[in-house]
């Protein structure tokens, strides 16, 4: 059963996503401006798909990474965090190195500054 509600939600995200949008404009245009809506909205979606995907791609993450650092899988955490903490211990792999160099090209320290702590 889980891998038919997997098929039917990834089929049915894509059009949700833009039948939301939508939605989210009709109710807060008029109110934030469209550009301040449009940047909140892709801004936090970003986010979700980060944690979701910090989560969901835990072993992978791990196995890339990181050595014997802080584990990707906890779903309040980003993917960016887990990688910024192993950044300030040493523990990352040349993976790892190389993804955070990409990361804190685009944003200057982007690794770090994602830092959760819980």
């Amino acid at each position: 059963m889980g891998i038919v509600l997997f098929f039917i939600a990834s089929v049915l995200w894509l059009p949700a996503t833009f039948v939301n949008i939508i939605a989210v404009m009709i109710s807060e245009v008029r109110s934030r401006g469209f550009i301040r809506v449009i940047d909140s909205y892709f801004t936090e979606t970003a986010i979700d798909i980060d944690r979701f995907g910090n989560r969901n791609f835990r072993t992978l993450l791990n196995f890339l990474f990181h050595k014997n650092g802080t584990q990707h899988g906890d779903v309040r955490e980003t993917i960016s965090s887990v990688l910024g903490k192993n950044q300030r211990d040493g523990k990352l792999t040349t993976t790892g190195k190389v993804m955070c160099w990409i990361l804190d090209t685009i944003d200057p320290d982007h690794c770090k500054k994602s830092i959760q702590e819980f």
